[in-house]
């Protein structure tokens, strides 16, 4: 690798990190330039879910606010985080590297409108709540479970708008603000991440030059993507979390 790529690699880093923790597609910009620099896709991709692991954990640390009090739905959502990622990246080696090609623009683009209708589909479902007298689970019960098993899953496999993905299904599923749950959101990738690039140590090839370029890049994109996110109100955060995704439907698309 040239230290022209390096610097490419660091840069992209940065940004991945920095994405990542206001709303998630970070591999969208590392993944393409990991790939300009010569390295096989698999190569390229386990590599890059290392990388971005200190990202995440950066991230979530510059949201600790956030996450007071949520102790226990970390804990219940990081399981099913883990299993779906240790299932995503055995799926990765199992299956042919386009296998979810099809499917992944039409679940983001699912998920972006469940982004978008979210406030008023909340409001609706706590109206209903309120005339039946139940109560929403705190946790957001089996179906944000399986929910989070699948996206998860898909994370650990690729991982591109895997926060997205993330973001609709618990702002449709926890009532909570979107904050607290972005916060929640960087715990569930460092998870999945972590969970995958473990288990590629035992069975993949690392390019490791890449791999701490954007373990350094990502970390400080991490403290620059909380700083920010945090400043943002809700209406905006759901706005960059559609641009995102919008962004990362094409490039699956046309690439």
């Amino acid at each position: 690798m040239s230290i022209w790529e390096a610097l490419a690699v660091l840069a992209a880093g940065i940004g991945a990190g920095t994405i990542n923790t206001i709303v998630g597609s970070g591999t969208l910009i590392t993944f393409p330039v990991l790939l300009a620099t010569g390295l096989p896709p698999i190569t390229a991709n386990v590599s890059n879910s290392l990388g971005l692991v200190p990202g995440s954990i950066s991230g979530a640390i510059g949201y600790r606010r956030e996450l007071k009090d949520q102790t226990r739905r970390v804990l219940r959502l990081g399981g099913t985080a883990l299993l779906g990622g240790l299932l995503g990246a055995i799926l990765l080696l199992a299956l042919p590297s386009d296998a979810f090609d099809t499917i992944v623009p039409v679940l983001i683009g699912l998920a972006l409108v469940l982004v978008l209708l979210q406030p008023r589909i909340a409001a609706a479902v706590k109206r209903r709540r309120e005339a039946t007298g139940t109560d929403a689970h705190p946790d957001g019960g089996i179906a944000l479970l399986a929910g989070l098993l699948l996206a998860s899953a898909y994370g650990g496999y690729f991982g591109a708008a895997q926060g997205v993905l993330y973001l609709s299904l618990m702002g449709l599923l926890l009532h909570d603000s979107i904050q607290r749950i972005n916060a929640v959101k960087n715990i569930l990738s460092a998870v999945v991440n972590g969970v995958a690039a473990v288990f590629f140590l035992f069975v993949a090839e690392f390019d490791w030059t890449a791999v701490l370029l954007i373990a350094v890049g990502s970390t400080i994109g991490g403290q620059i993507g909380a700083k920010v996110g945090r400043r943002l109100p809700p209406a905006v955060l759901r706005g960059v979390i559609i641009a995102v995704g919008i962004v990362a439907i094409l490039q699956l698309t046309l690439k």
